[in-house]
């Protein structure tokens, strides 16, 4: 079922205190209250040295003809629906995220010329999870990829809960619509995951390889990472039998292999 967001003025305040929200408040006057930001205010937080730009998606914008990755690539405007949940968290990925978004841009131009605009490739639809419902899960400790890789929720979620909260793992959230989704209180949220292994920084690293062609070549590289076993992220994540039962864990598919992660 087709997720709809609630209206701004019926959106929970308390959902901007909680994860994954609370890690974006250095946007908050631009989430909180009734009144929608303006695009003017969204562009007014670009570095001077950007190029692109929020433009709201009229008919007359779109009667270039351009795919809207192409306009993006070619002329630096953002198509944004304006009063959007889904778009506004897409402009917060952009302003927070600007490296990784260039580099989705860039790959799926590629493939756009290389199968056109009415087609998607493999690689495109892998680029396209991990904008909508990415995250990047860096692991410090090497030894926690087993559990992950087994998809040993209990595991990794509850014997091993204290590495959520001593820096064995470090999470970016990257996604839009998994920021639109936990608007939703007590909403079950699952992201599309790329693991790193190492101390170095990871958005860094990730949009490299995208950019390199060597990442996102087929959604089967991304991981689930069932984001409401983390502390602090669902309220009933406190308790071993969440861990046990809780519908976001979904057991390992037979045959089902992971790649390897990204190192340092």
């Amino acid at each position: 079922m087709r997720y709809v967001a609630p209206a701004r003025e019926a959106v929970d305040p308390a959902v901007f205190g909680r994860p994954p929200l609370t890690g974006w408040a250095e946007f908050a006057e631009l989430l909180h209250g009734t009144d929608w930001p303006t695009l003017d205010a969204l562009n007014a937080r670009w570095p001077a040295s950007s190029r692109e730009r929020f433009v709201a998606q009229t008919h007359e914008l779109l009667a270039d003809g351009r795919h809207y990755e192409q306009r993006i690539a070619e002329t630096g405007v953002i198509a944004t629906r304006e009063r959007n949940w889904h778009d506004l968290f897409n402009a917060l990925a952009w302003l927070h995220h600007a490296p990784l978004k260039r580099a989705l841009n860039a790959q799926q131009v590629i493939e756009i010329a290389r199968v056109g605009p009415k087609s998607r490739t493999r690689p495109q639809c892998a680029l396209t999870h991990f904008d909508e419902a990415g995250v990047i899960l860096a692991l410090r400790d090497p030894t926690l990829l087993a559990l992950w890789d087994a998809h040993d929720w209990h595991g990794l979620f509850w014997r091993r809960r204290d590495a959520w909260l001593d820096g064995s793992l470090e999470l970016v959230v990257f996604g839009h619509a998994l920021l639109e989704h936990a608007l939703t209180p007590d909403r079950l949220l699952v992201g599309k995951a790329i693991a790193v292994i190492g101390q170095g920084p990871s958005c860094e690293r990730v949009a490299q390889a995208i950019a390199q062609g060597r990442l996102l070549r087929d959604p089967q590289e991304l991981r689930p990472l069932p984001l409401s076993g983390i502390p602090g992220w669902h309220e009933g994540n406190a308790s071993e039998a969440f861990h046990r039962e809780a519908a976001c864990y979904r057991p390992l598919r037979v045959g089902r292999v992971y790649p390897e992660p990204l190192r340092e």
